[in-house]
Order: structure tokens, then C-alpha cells, then sequence
């Protein structure tokens, strides 16, 4: 199984890229990729770019990683109860490659935060969204503040929340 794994923020210290890796190292993977998007800078989606100058090489590189994987881990950051607007941006782009990026795909989609929400509101944005893209969401959780419920070296900490989430991956892993 090829997964691609990667937080849904351009922070060099992204908590949702943490956690997307530390996800992605819970399966049973023959492959594994964690991309950063800071590697797949893009000009702001316009229709006139696109028009006047096509796809960016960036949107398309994109498009091909997800094209090659079996399973897509996404954690996302909040920002004002919504995508952060490098993964808005990366998405727009994207969907232009290809309207049905996700076709076919397995998806386990997260969020974290350091509050006590860690990040539900754009969980929810992408749970609405994605299925319209062809995605197959099989599963998704939601990991509340994040500094007292997890250690890069440890995981998850709290011991309930580090079973739920491992439910789910055992889910995955059957399907």
C-alpha cells in the first residue's frame, strides 16, 4: 500500500504535518511519502492565469503524488473555521488538473489544534467537500489540544484518544 501523507499547512513547525507523519507510520505501508507543501509553491488560483499561462508544473506534481498513492492522509489546520489558504490555494489549483483528484482514493482525513476543538470546523468542510471530488473518506478523528495530547517522540498521549485512533487505523487497514 503506498500512502501520501501530508499536513494541510505551510508552517515550517506544522503541528498537522506531525501528525499526518505520525499517522502515516501507523500502517502497514511498503511505501511512504510525507510531503510538505512549501514544496509545491503556487501563484494565487486565477481563471486569467490559468488561461493565459495553464497549469502550474507545481499543481500537476501535486496531482501525480496523489495519483500514485492508494491512501491519502491529510491533517488539516483551522484557520478562521476553515482551510488554511496554502491548502485552498493548492486545492484550486488542483481540482483544475483534475476536477476528481481524489477519484477512487482512500482518505483518512485529521485535524489537530491546540484547542479544545482541535480543528472539527474544517474537518467538516472537508468531509462535504471530498466525496465530490471522488474521494472515499474511510475514516476521520480529530485530535484536541495538541501540546498536552501529543509527544513527537510518543504519539498520542491520552490513552482513550490513542485507542480511538487506533481503531480507526485498524479500520483502514481491513478495508
Amino acid at each position: 500500500m503506498k500512502i501520501v501523507a501530508f499536513g494541510a499547512s505551510n508552517s515550517k513547525k506544522s503541528i498537522n504535518k506531525e501528525f499526518a507523519r505520525f499517522a502515516a507510520n501507523q500502517f502497514n505501508s511498503t511505501a511512504l511519502e510525507v510531503l510538505d507543501l512549501n514544496d509545491y509553491p503556487l501563484p494565487i488560483y486565477s481563471v486569467d492565469m490559468e488561461t493565459e499561462e495553464g497549469l502550474p508544473e507545481n499543481a500537476v506534481l501535486f496531482h501525480q503524488k496523489l495519483e500514485e498513492s492508494d491512501l491519502i492522509i491529510i491533517s488539516f489546520a483551522e484557520h478562521n473555521g476553515s482551510y488554511a489558504v496554502v491548502f485552498k490555494n493548492l486545492f484550486d489549483w488542483v481540482s483544475r488538473v483534475n476536477l476528481k483528484m481524489f477519484e477512487g482514493k482512500k482518505l483518512f482525513l485529521l485535524s489537530t489544534a491546540p484547542g479544545p476543538r482541535g480543528g472539527v470546523g474544517v474537518l467538516e468542510h472537508a468531509i462535504d467537500r471530498f466525496p465530490r471530488h471522488g474521494a472515499v473518506i474511510s475514516s476521520v478523528f480529530t485530535l484536541p489540544q495538541y501540546h498536552q495530547n501529543f509527544s513527537e517522540t510518543d504519539g498520542i498521549l491520552d490513552e482513550e484518544l490513542r485507542a480511538k485512533f487506533m481503531e480507526k487505523v485498524n479500520l483502514i487497514e481491513s478495508i
